[in-house]
């Protein structure tokens, strides 16, 4: 008898205790309000009330097109290497097709060379690049007049490949998109191209000009705005991938992950839901916390923001809420839940401690 009575003991003694230390992470508002903790000097809470989602957001990106961008407008395209040209001169076929009229219209075309320059019979060795199609026109017409009465001539452009736009990071086609006599615009060039939706961060397109990175947000741009943004030759078009901006989903919910971005915005309840919810039976909804770090602790505390979502309106709260590439959502674990998680550690241990004494008091016997 005096062996059960000491394990009795020894379990009411781990029972007492495992309440001081139930397993798993947890946080408390009491702590880090009253600085109970380590380290709450280094946290500042900070409940999430209505005056708090209503104030305007602190990590604007600033305006969604630059000025220097809407501002631009296309020249009319100009001829450079690479570049295939159809030149007509009615009445002519002998000049116009020389590769014979049954041939299709590209072998017929006239190429220009690295150099900038093309041959014309008649007219010569001419210096196209950076001339428009109706300054070439012009010039071939007024050098052929010498060998062709009232010569009627016609330059089109049948294969670019002088001036190109670049594409890299997470779009479907990454192909250089070539500038065409039709001036492309942003809208254009991202449709064709092609997004990985599960992949890109829409927040965040680099578009570099002259040296000069800008920064768009697609998502706040819109369809509208990118039609009426006009690329340039040169430009290069840059689509980050989401991997490096995500929320990270802890504790007691249905799935716990790491939740990219995928646009500028991620509310807490759209962060909540893609887990799945809080977990209906090991959930405290009165401990969820948004924990969000800073560059430098010793200057400036990390936030912890608290809401009470024990009240299904709590959500209208969470909807409104914004949270930031690189914050901790946690929810924390109901009183019962804390209680199983102890037992489940304590009763395989008081199965030992029984043992050893129903063994010795047969021994003992």
């Amino acid at each position: 008898m005096k062996s059960f009575s000491l394990v009795g003991l020894m379990l009411s003694a781990l029972l007492l205790h495992g309440c001081a230390i139930a397993p798993g992470q947890r946080m408390s508002a009491d702590a880090l309000t009253h600085g109970d903790a380590p380290e709450s000097g280094h946290v500042q809470l900070v409940q999430i009330t209505p005056d708090l989602v209503s104030s305007p957001a602190t990590d604007s990106r600033g305006e969604a097109v630059p000025a220097a961008l809407t501002e631009y407008q296309p020249k009319a395209y100009q001829i450079g290497p690479g570049d295939t040209l159809y030149i007509t001169i009615w009445d002519h076929p002998e000049l116009t097709s020389p590769a014979g009229s049954q041939q299709q219209t590209l072998p017929n075309g006239r190429l220009i060379r690295p150099d900038g320059t093309l041959f014309y019979p008649y007219v010569g060795t001419i210096k196209a690049e950076g001339m428009t199609v109706e300054e070439l026109r012009q010039v071939i017409s007024k050098k052929i007049a010498a060998y062709v009465d009232d010569p009627q001539v016609d330059v089109s452009v049948i294969g670019y490949g002088s001036q190109r736009i670049t594409l890299e990071g997470a779009f479907g086609k990454t192909d250089p998109q070539a500038i065409t006599a039709v001036p492309m615009t942003l809208g254009q060039v991202v449709g064709t191209a092609g997004v990985d939706a599960e992949q890109a961060d829409l927040s965040d397109l680099v578009l570099t000009r002259d040296g000069q990175d800008y920064h768009l947000d697609l998502n706040a741009v819109g369809p509208r705005s990118a039609q009426g943004i006009y690329l340039k030759p040169g430009d290069r078009l840059f689509l980050p991938y989401n991997d490096q901006r995500e929320v990270y989903v802890m504790g007691e919910v249905i799935r716990p992950q790491a939740i990219p971005f995928k646009t500028s915005s991620l509310t807490l309840t759209q962060v909540i839901g893609r887990a799945g919810g809080l977990n209906p039976v090991t959930s405290d909804g009165r401990a969820v916390y948004v924990i969000r770090g800073v560059q430098d602790l010793a200057r400036e505390p990390a936030k912890v923001y608290h809401l009470n979502a024990r009240s299904p309106a709590a959500f209208a709260l969470a909807d409104n809420f914004q949270v930031h590439a690189g914050d901790v959502v946690f929810v924390g674990p109901a009183g019962v839940t804390r209680w199983n998680r102890v037992l489940s550690q304590l009763l395989p241990l008081s199965g030992i401690v029984g043992n050893a004494a129903l063994t010795n008091q047969r021994l003992g016997n």
